[in-house]
């Protein structure tokens, strides 16, 4: 990657990727950024060019970054807590138990705050909620909290 100061603008970072395209991005003085991706068969036509607020362009770094490796990941936030999805197994053990048998807030600190089966949901499902395979638990906590509650409902 490479970068150009723009007198009175800011700065362009220039990258070409591994299939070979261009792409630049215009950090300007106020906060936006312009993402511009070139044609491939003409470097100096602007195939596409977006203005993104200093939250739009936030927003998609976030998107971007390795973090995000998991389609299952709603949302993060700065104060390190995450929303996921955990599907539920059809070998679970968990099939068929109630919800509080797993205990998943007193052994992780993650919250399960929602239960989606089929085209219902069920929010802030309580102890007595008998899980059932293909069910996919939105769960709220840390990382480490959320991770120990996928492992549990997998694991047990």
């Amino acid at each position: 990657m490479s970068s150009t100061p723009l007198p009175g603008i800011g700065v362009q970072y220039d990258l070409t990727t591994r299939e070979d395209r261009e792409l630049s991005v215009i950090a300007h003085r106020d906060g936006s950024r312009t993402l511009n991706v070139y044609r491939q068969d003409d470097r100096d036509t602007c195939q596409l060019s977006l203005r993104l607020t200093g939250e739009e362009a936030s927003l998609v770094v976030g998107a971007l970054s390795t973090e995000h490796h998991s389609p299952s990941v709603l949302h993060t936030t700065a104060l390190g807590l995450v929303a996921e999805r955990i599907p539920l197994a059809a070998d679970s053990v968990w099939n068929g138990r109630l919800l509080g048998e797993a205990q998943i807030r007193t052994r992780t600190g993650a919250s399960i705050v929602a239960a989606l089966r089929r085209t219902d949901a069920t929010p802030s499902p309580t102890p007595d909620f008998r899980l059932a395979s293909g069910d996919v638990l939105i769960v709220i906590g840390t990382r480490e909290g959320v991770d120990a509650a996928a492992t549990i409902l997998g694991r047990d």
